[in-house]
This record gives C-alpha cells, structure tokens and sequence, in this order.
C-alpha cells in the first residue's frame, strides 16, 4: 500500500500528503537537518515543532559513531531520545561514508573504512545500514548506496549502479527480517531506495527503472548538489523524474536553496534537506522574502527593523537587525541561535507557501516571482 497520497498537480509539479506512523506530513515538505540527533544552532525539537517543522532528518552514521545506535535503542528510540514526536528520516550513513572517512575500500560486501572520529576501523555494509537504522527506529530508512564522485568515468558508475541495486535488494531483505523481531520498535519503519548514475542521463533512467521494480515506500535522487552546475542538476531532474513512480514520494537529496526547492518543485519533487540553512546562519547569512543577507554587514548597525520585515518568526518579532550584527560581533552564542531559528522558519514557510500555491492554482506564477529573487543579495537600504 502507498503511503502517498497525490492531493493536485500544477504542470509536473504535486502537491500530496505522506502517512506514516509518526504522523502524516504534508508535499512538497522541507527536512531540517538534525545530524546528531540536534539542530545545529541551539534550537530544540519542542521549539522546532514551532519553527514548522514537520520532518527531521539525522545521520546514521554519526549516531552510530557517537553515542552509539544501541545506546539510543536503549534509550527507546531517536523519538524519545531526542522529544521529537513527528515522523524523523534517517539518511543511511553511505554519503559520509564516502566523504568524512579517513581511508576506505570498497567490496561487495560493504564498505571498511576509518573513523573521522579516532580512526578506528569500521565496516558498514547494506544489512548493517539498515540494522543501526532499525536501533535509531526512525520514522523512515535510506538504504545503502554507493556515492560516486562527481564526474567519474561512466564505465565506473555504470558498475556502481548494479552494485547500488544489489545492496538495495539486501536492504529490503534485511528490513524485512528486522520487523519480524521482538525487539524491533518500529517495525513499520520505511525505506527509500535511492537512485544514482552520476550525470549520465542513461545510467539515471535505467538505474530508476530497475529500482522502481522494488515497489519500496518511496524513491530518491542521490549525488547531486555535489558540486556539478546546477543546469546540470536540473538536466538530470527532467530526465530521471519522469521515471519515478507517480505513487510514491520523490526526495531530492541534499538539496538545497530556495530557488533550487523551487525549481525542484516544478520537476515534480516533493521532499528535500539540505544544511544550507543552519550552516550558512551560523556564520551570518540569512534568507529573506528579499533576497540573502549577511547580518554582519555595518550597514546593520543602527539598523531598527527586523532581519525581514516580511517574517513573523519568533527571532523577527522579538529583535533588530542591529542586535543581530552586534551579537555576531561579540561573539555571542544567540547569534547563531537567531539566524538558525529565522532561516529554519523561514524554509518551512517557503514550502508552506508553494502548497498554498498549489491549492491555489498559482504555483507558475509563485516560481516565476520567487526562483530567481531568492537567490539575490537582498538591498541593504
């Protein structure tokens, strides 16, 4: 049975719920990243259920790096580890696999590879994946994929495809197997299966159609935004989408900015996470109905408005612009704390508005005002 529901479409673009048995969360939704079972930022889950947040995403990896995935079985699950009562995806660890450790070699088997923490040696293959990913008890799984390096020779990714495809099967078996058990707490847990191929379209489209004979809960496109121009991600988009189940969600991975949501949105996507937001707050840069802007400009100073007079979030309502800039100067921790809460609220809202465009009958005209304004420098006057 689906867990998606298709509520209208605008073009290719949908609008749709998903149930789950943490909750139903509405499409097209954006992810807060909460990598380590936290908002980076100082932001908790109650007041990220205030933010709009309707689904988290953390790391398999990391967890299972520190505390530990059976530290947090132990402690019931990432729900109640963290106090997050809505759904929660945990991304399958193979992307930071990939990227944070130190030395790896890849088999048919998994993956060994070190640490970034101590370096200590650790294997990580499909059925471990999904087993700490079981631990955590998130709300919905990735499976295990290979993440290929962007170009790399087609030959290689063609090869990492099929082998991407045979630790999918793995996975599914594997999450099968764990649902049966006692002491699984969540064996209605989900999984997505991801698509890959690089940017070769022929690679993407076979890859899509061989993993979409799986019937899974629903489908993602992984290794993009990592680098490539980004009319080469959407080249990708327009070619693979079409391939993907109409019944099933779509997840662009990694992604992304404001016009990229948006401009995936008209390809017929539905979920994505990117740690744009949090990160790029951390050190200043926050997204408005303007455009960018960087709180730690002087212009800010004496500045009385709030960080965007067009957002009611609770750091807009309550501070200045040159309150903001100050406690960037001074080093404060609420700086951080204030452009992550805004540009969180600020993400949530976005996908808020372009579902209520899509009510509407409005998204064409949502796009062709919002894609290109929101990845401007915002006026400083």
């Amino acid at each position: 049975m689906s867990i998606y529901t298709l509520l209208k479409t605008e073009g290719i673009a949908r609008r749709g719920t998903v149930t789950t048995v943490h909750g139903t969360f509405q499409t097209p939704c954006f992810m807060n990243v909460g990598t380590s079972a936290a908002i980076k930022g100082g932001v908790s889950s109650p007041e990220l259920a205030d933010l709009k947040c309707q689904v988290e995403l953390c790391n398999t990896y990391h967890l299972h790096l520190r505390p530990g995935d059976h530290v947090i079985h132990q402690m019931g699950g990432l729900h109640k580890f963290m106090n997050w009562k809505r759904p929660i995806l945990t991304d399958s660890g193979g992307f930071q696999v990939f990227s944070l450790a130190k030395l790896r070699k890849i088999k048919e088997e998994g993956v060994y590879f070190q640490s970034h923490l101590d370096g200590k040696r650790i294997f990580m293959g499909p059925e471990e994946s999904i087993r700490i990913q079981s631990h955590l008890a998130s709300t919905i799984a990735m499976a295990f994929d290979e993440c290929v390096e962007n170009p790399a020779p087609y030959d290689y990714s063609a090869r990492s495809c099929e082998r991407t495809t045979r630790w999918l099967i793995r996975c599914k078996n594997e999450m099968q197997r764990l649902a049966s058990l006692p002491d699984t707490i969540n064996p209605q847990q989900l999984l997505f299966g991801i698509n890959q191929g690089c940017t070769f379209e022929k690679l993407r489209i076979e890859h899509m159609q061989q993993i979409a004979e799986l019937d899974l809960d629903g489908y993602a496109v992984g290794g993009l935004a990592v680098g490539e121009p980004t009319e080469e991600m959407y080249r990708i988009l327009d070619a693979v989408v079409p391939y993907m189940p109409a019944d099933k969600p779509r997840y662009l991975m990694g992604v992304g900015t404001p016009s990229n949501i948006i401009e995936g949105v008209a390809r017929g996507i539905d979920m994505f996470d990117c740690v744009m937001p949090t990160r790029n707050a951390r050190h200043g840069t926050i997204f408005t109905w303007e455009g960018m802007r960087h709180m730690k400009n002087q212009t800010y100073m004496t500045d009385p408005r709030p960080m965007d007079e067009q957002c009611d979030c609770p750091a807009c309502r309550n501070f200045s612009r040159a309150y903001v800039r100050h406690l960037f100067k001074a080093n404060e921790m609420l700086a951080g704390r204030l452009t992550v809460i805004h540009n969180l609220y600020f993400y949530n809202t976005l996908t808020e508005k372009i579902r209520e465009a899509l009510d509407n009958g409005t998204f064409a005209e949502f796009r062709a005002k919002y894609s290109t304004l929101l990845s401007q420098k915002a006026p400083e006057d």
